[in-house]
C-alpha cells in the first residue's frame, strides 16, 4: 500500500503537518500513528495466522487462486510475449529498449545527421518563431 511513497512525499506529509499541527503536536501525532499502524499490522498477522491454525491445509489451497490472480495483475503485453512465445528469452526485446540514435543503438545509422538548410535559421542558429503555430 504504501510501496510508493518516497522521500520526497514523507517530507511534503511532515511540512503540512507542521503547518497543520504545529511543531508542539506533530512530534504525538506521529507517535499516534505509528503506534496505529504497527497494532493494525499486529492484528492482521494474528488473524491470518488464526485462519491458518483454524482452516489447516485448505489455507493453502485458498491462496492458491489469489497468488494466480496477483501473478496476471502484473502481467505487461511485453511479458505475456516473453512467457509465452519466446520461453521466457527477452534478449529480443533488447533492441527497442535503446532509442534510435543513441550510442549502441541497434538498426542503421547513417554516417552523417541531417542538419536543417541555413535558410530556415536565424543568424542567431536558432530557428525561426512562428507565432500562428502556437
Amino acid at each position: 500500500m504504501f510501496a510508493n511513497v518516497g522521500w520526497g512525499e514523507i517530507l511534503v506529509l511532515i511540512v503540512v503537518g507542521l503547518v497543520v499541527l504545529g511543531p508542539e503536536r506533530l512530534p504525538g501525532a506521529i507517535r499516534w500513528t505509528s503506534d496505529a499502524l504497527r497494532q493494525t499490522r499486529d492484528y492482521l498477522s494474528n488473524a491470518s495466522s488464526q485462519l491458518r491454525d483454524e482452516i489447516g491445509p485448505d489455507f493453502d489451497e485458498l491462496r492458491q487462486p489469489l497468488s494466480e490472480l496477483q501473478k496476471l495483475r502484473g502481467m505487461t503485453p511485453r511479458a505475456a510475449l516473453t512467457k509465452h512465445l519466446f520461453d521466457g528469452d527477452d534478449s529480443l526485446f533488447g533492441m527497442f529498449d535503446t532509442p534510435p540514435g543513441a550510442p549502441g543503438a541497434p538498426g542503421i545509422q547513417s554516417a552523417e545527421a541531417p542538419t536543417a538548410s541555413p535558410s530556415a535559421q536565424t543568424p542567431d542558429g536558432q530557428p525561426p518563431y512562428d507565432s500562428d503555430a502556437t
